[in-house]
């Protein structure tokens, strides 16, 4: 076979099939019901589902969702050993998603097309497989990447997840592994970190983007963090 990746919509009554490759299905609006494995269940924007070579599987989505649907003949190791069928995406990969929907969308280009599948294959490999997230946190960690150079409290986080504190701080660590201190400050720096590399920002200007008003705290933390200064990325 030949990979592949193609903009489609499916149809309400529940179809079932299985193909000799690799298949992923990521929603860019709307949501597939589906059947696969060990999961039965909604896929939402956002998300991804794993359909194994030769497996059977079932869908189903209102006409008017679309997908982003990879056919590939391998898939990175870490994805065929997951014991879960649907992770989230992270937000590289989730954003990419729309720049291959518009460039189907606006022209046929071979070469354009080997590239974006080129791309999405690396994206996949750095995929950090984080398990489906309760929506309640996913709500967090949307408001929390929209949000990064505000003040972001466990109080304004948890009313953001309509959640006590108590109750927010104990499902956000078994949901993503990590504190929601330890996410906060690791998608902070990851963000400085880009802006340093990619803008040409001053370091208070990306200090103050990441929501740093202190710059030595700022330097302090992204130092501890990757071992060098902001001041090497510039």
């Amino acid at each position: 076979m030949t990979d592949s990746l193609s903009i489609r919509s499916y149809c309400r009554q529940k179809n079932g099939h299985r193909h000799d490759f690799y298949q992923l299905v990521l929603p860019l609006r709307g949501v597939i019901n589906m059947e696969v494995g060990a999961f039965q269940g909604k896929v939402i924007p956002g998300e991804c589902v794993v359909v194994m070579s030769g497996e059977m599987h079932y869908f189903s989505a209102q006409e008017e969702a679309k997908f982003v649907v990879a056919d590939l003949s391998q898939l990175p190791e870490q994805i065929t050993d997951a014991a879960t069928k649907v992770f989230s995406l992270t937000p590289p990969l989730l954003h990419f998603l729309n720049f291959i929907e518009q460039q189907l969308k606006y022209q046929v280009n071979a070469d354009i097309e080997q590239l974006m599948l080129n791309t999405f294959r690396r994206l996949l490999a750095e995929q950090r497989l984080i398990q489906k997230f309760d929506h309640r946190i996913r709500n967090v960690l949307e408001y929390m990447e929209m949000n990064l150079s505000q003040p972001l409290s466990i109080d304004r986080l948890s009313a953001v997840a309509c959640l006590s504190p108590t109750q927010f701080k104990k499902i956000f660590k078994q949901q993503t592994g990590l504190s929601v201190t330890q996410y906060l400050i690791q998608l902070r720096m990851e963000k400085a970190q880009a802006l340093l590399l990619h803008t040409d920002y001053p370091v208070q200007r990306v200090a103050e983007a990441v929501g740093y008003t202190d710059l030595s705290a700022f330097s302090r933390r992204f130092s501890l963090h990757f071992g060098l200064s902001p001041s090497k990325y510039t």
